[in-house]
């Protein structure tokens, strides 16, 4: 899933940058695949938990990835939303040339931070998913520019243009923070401590 929603992201910046109509439908079409496999995850945990009955670590297991799934399918939803906006605003460009560089540096920041969720996940790293709060801080940072540029400049590009770029700058946060509870999870899981 991880693999998934990080794709999803990649694709769907790249489609709200270059303004690439197929690019963005493809993403909403891939968005069916990271839902199934949080249902088909999530039937798989409760008919484990009804049949076998888990206790203690095996417990906490179960419900970590209940809520793991939960937070990288809401990740994929915060992809489609982005491409949902790159297709709406087709032929144009959803993004004005003076922001392109701070949504394309959201993407990667995004595509790095849900990679350490990836690897977090699959090594139980705890280590590793602390670090995640900085890359969050810089996610969070760049939201900020953007509502600099949008509040403080002469913004020349309409209210439909500072819309969408404040819906994606959201976008781009919140799949942050998804990423940043995957890793809390994780340490949960690991430690029986919260984060």
């Amino acid at each position: 899933m991880t693999n998934l929603v990080a794709s999803a992201m990649a694709r769907a910046t790249t489609a709200l940058l270059d303004a690439d109509l197929q690019l963005a439908e493809g993403v909403i079409t891939a968005d069916e695949t990271v839902d199934l496999l949080r249902n088909e995850i999530e039937e798989r945990s409760f008919d484990i938990m009804a049949r076998q009955q888990p206790v203690a670590t095996d417990l906490r297991t179960m419900v970590t990835t209940l809520r793991i799934v939960a937070d990288l399918e809401r990740m994929g939803d915060l992809a489609l939303h982005v491409a949902k906006v790159a297709r709406r605003r087709y032929p144009g460009r959803a993004v004005p040339p003076e922001l392109h560089s701070t949504l394309l540096e959201m993407g990667q920041v995004a595509q790095r931070i849900v990679a350490k969720a990836g690897s977090v996940i699959a090594g139980h790293d705890a280590a590793l998913a602390k670090e995640l709060e900085s890359d969050d801080d810089t996610m969070d940072a760049l939201h900020r520019k953007l509502f600099h540029v949008l509040l403080e400049t002469e913004w020349t590009h309409g209210m439909e243009a500072a819309i969408d770029i404040t819906l994606c700058g959201r976008y781009y946060e919140r799949y942050a923070d998804h990423a940043v509870s995957v890793a809390h999870r994780v340490i949960y899981l690991v430690t029986g401590k919260r984060f």
